[in-house]
């Protein structure tokens, strides 16, 4: 494996006040996905890093991917304009690494080395496009904190809008076994649309998920772990924080309330079969999913119910965390800083 491509970040052009009075230096990471830009600004801390400025804009950079084969000019211009305010934000924290990484639509895209030289040309930053496995074992990190140390086996699932990154470790010291499923929740709905979903299209989205992870399941056989209560899992996505905001009744969505959260399996089914017989605009007057997510949730939805399906383990944790923390946590460690098993948010 190559080593990642953590850059120094040169912040003195048109750069704003510095807005720290730390002294502590600060790293960033971009997390562009399918569907999402992401960034996340921390500094080291005693107890992992603590967060001095984010930033989450849907961008749909691999709207229509799965059609074409390439980046539209208009998915590019908006990628391009959302970068441009994560490098004003890492100038004004005085960003001295930052580690920008790609994934799904930037793998099957034929034209994404000409976007990532534009992204370097017009905003300095220098997009890595990563492997499904690299992906994962950033997930794995971050969320490690979630883990029950009481239990021996862990699985982590990241529902992303290009793919699905599936990472599970047996047991403490067996080495990470990694599935990619090609669907996620923009080509699973470009695919069967994004109003009220007929409950047989439905079926056919988790047959579609549960078709594939069943090889997996074949090849690596984590079932009898699962029945000796000897796995635990862990959901990272914007489906499972979704469903989970929505059961806790949250007028708007509070991380707080959602990171590290245990759900069970049948009350995040049963909300997500109540999303999917709703109409477009009936999922987008709830009010921690409103219009950006309401034609995106319902294929979420579909992978999640095959995952809990082929491994019954009963309920999982939520983290709103993922690549980003998984990234800042290593670049930190890099640099020499002791890095606890949390980080502070």
């Amino acid at each position: 494996m190559t080593s990642p491509r953590a850059r120094q970040f040169n912040g003195k052009r048109n750069q704003a006040p510095r807005t720290r009075r730390t002294n502590r230096p600060a790293y960033a990471a971009i997390d562009l996905g399918t569907n999402n830009c992401r960034l996340l600004v921390a500094e080291p801390s005693a107890r992992g890093f603590r967060v001095i400025d984010s930033f989450s804009r849907i961008v749909r950079l691999g709207e229509g991917v799965a059609t074409t084969g390439r980046l539209s000019t208009e998915a590019i211009d908006r990628t391009i304009e959302a970068l441009r305010i994560c490098t004003a934000k890492m100038r004004r924290a005085d960003v001295i690494r930052v580690r920008s990484v790609a994934t799904e639509a930037c793998r099957q895209a034929a034209n994404c080395d000409d976007f990532v030289a534009r992204a370097l040309s017009e905003t300095g930053l220098d997009f890595e496009v990563i492997s499904p496995t690299e992906e994962a074992r950033l997930a794995l990190r971050s969320c490690s904190p979630l883990f029950d140390p009481r239990i021996p086996g862990s699985m982590v699932f990241d529902i992303g809008g290009g793919s699905t990154e599936i990472v599970c470790r047996p047991d403490r010291d067996a080495p990470i076994r990694v599935l990619s499923l090609p669907l996620g929740v923009v080509n699973l709905s470009e695919r069967y649309g994004v109003d009220r979903i007929a409950p047989a299209d439905y079926e056919r989205m988790v047959g579609e998920a549960s078709g594939l992870l069943a090889g997996f399941e074949r090849d690596e056989r984590f079932l009898p772990s699962v029945s000796a209560g000897r796995m635990q899992m862990v959901g990272s996505s914007g489906t499972v924080t979704t469903l989970t905001s929505v059961h806790l009744g949250l007028r708007r969505y509070a991380r707080s309330r959602v990171d590290g959260a245990t759900m069970r399996f049948d009350d995040l089914l049963r909300i997500g079969g109540m999303l999917a017989g709703m109409s477009r605009d009936e999922r987008a007057a709830i009010a921690c999913i409103g219009a950006e997510r309401a034609d995106l949730v319902v294929g979420g939805v579909a992978i999640l119910e095959a995952i809990v399906r082929t491994w019954p383990v009963g309920r999982m944790r939520i983290a709103d965390r993922g690549l980003r923390e998984g990234i800042l946590l290593g670049l930190m460690a890099q640099d020499g800083h002791r890095i606890g098993e949390r980080a502070v948010h």
